[in-house]
């Protein structure tokens, strides 16, 4: 029966695991190409002169801008030739078909290849894209797109830097209008510790699967696992709603839209986990079976699809990196360590010998 049980759990781990990959690339498109973390810090100073009604944020950790136009009349984006880029209105968002910049800022990188009708200097041909008020875009003024940091960050790698302040031309009418912001570079955090307590952690609460050799301590450790893995199932939950809102989603439907298109895998695990979590609770046959096959789960797909930010910086959250970190840790921590607590108690289960006549 045991064997049997680890059988259908290597199956569904499989499983899962390949349906990850088939569907990673596409459903990390809550923000297209955005970031799992950075050393860049992106920052809007301000609309100048100010416009009411109109607001420009930073989103994505950074890797896009936001402008939300309420002012009751077309306001547009320049591109890097000083070309009619984008045009937010009334009437919905347009993009300049013959803007370099509308295929350039496709991708974080901007290595699009440009098309023939690409030229800056003819005719803008707008093409509507959205309705609202609202569009987000990459922009390489305001980001730092070489392989390389600079040069100041390279001599001094523990000291923040200021890159460069940027600014983006905007025209409202025929009066020019500026949005201005400032680049910077953060030194990172030291993986390897984060790393180190992570583990530690983890074997920890791994340690709760020995105590299935005696009864009530194993009655006792599975509750604990329970609670740890409810614990796990929801930080798991909240970071990718955590992503969503960084990414400029309003609302709960907004929240809701872009977890199910873009954070699935998260939100999924996050809530077997939680359900793993109440049936060791109530201490349901197999019990030990869903915490170790959930726990994995919860470290694979919650966990180290996050843990970039233990090397960043800058989180993808709305929140400070140190509490994304610590959201990350734990996740790890609950995930990994039921999955050895769980196989534990799995083992110890199958050499306890079964009652004679039954």
């Amino acid at each position: 029966m045991i064997r049997t049980l680890l059988a259908r759990a290597g199956l569904v781990a499989t499983a899962a695991c390949a349906a990850t990959l088939l569907t990673a690339a596409p459903a990390a498109a809550h923000g297209a190409d955005a970031p799992d973390g950075t050393d860049y810090r992106t920052r809007t100073t301000g609309v100048t002169p100010a416009r009411p009604g109109l607001e420009v944020r930073v989103v994505e950790a950074g890797a896009r801008l936001e402008l939300t136009n309420r002012t009751g009349r077309p306001i547009e984006v320049i591109g890097y030739s000083g070309e009619p880029y984008l045009r937010v209105g009334p009437d919905g968002v347009f993009e300049n078909t013959r803007s370099p910049a509308t295929y350039l800022n496709r991708t974080i990188a901007g290595d699009t290849a440009l098309p023939a009708e690409a030229d800056p200097a003819a005719a803008p041909s707008w093409r509507r894209i959205a309705d609202g008020t609202t569009v987000r875009w990459h922009d390489q003024r305001a980001l730092w797109r070489e392989p390389t940091p600079p040069d100041a960050v390279r001599a001094a790698p523990d000291r923040e830097h200021r890159v460069r302040d940027w600014t983006i031309p905007l025209h409202d009418g025929a009066d020019p209008v500026q949005i201005r912001g400032t680049l910077d570079w953060l030194p990172p955090p030291d993986a390897y510790t984060w790393w180190a307590v992570t583990i530690v952690g983890l074997l920890a609460v791994g340690a709760l699967g020995l105590l299935a050799a005696a009864a009530p301590a194993g009655a006792r450790a599975l509750t604990a696992l329970g609670v740890l893995l409810i614990a796990g199932g929801a930080v798991a939950v909240l970071y990718p709603v955590g992503r969503e809102l960084d990414a400029g989603a309003q609302g709960l439907g907004g929240v809701l839209v872009g977890l199910l298109s873009g954070q699935v895998w998260s939100l999924l695990t996050g809530l077997g986990a939680i359900a793993a979590g109440c049936y060791a609770l109530a201490r349901r046959p197999a019990a030990d079976f869903a915490v170790a096959l959930a726990g994995a789960c919860l470290a694979l797909f919650a966990g180290v699809a996050n843990a970039a930010v233990f090397a960043r910086s800058v989180a993808p959250v709305p929140w400070p990196a140190e509490v994304a970190r610590v959201m990350v840790a734990l996740v790890l921590i609950t995930g990994a360590g039921a999955t050895a607590a769980g196989v534990l108690r799995l083992h110890a289960a199958s050499r306890t010998p079964t009652p004679a006549g039954t």
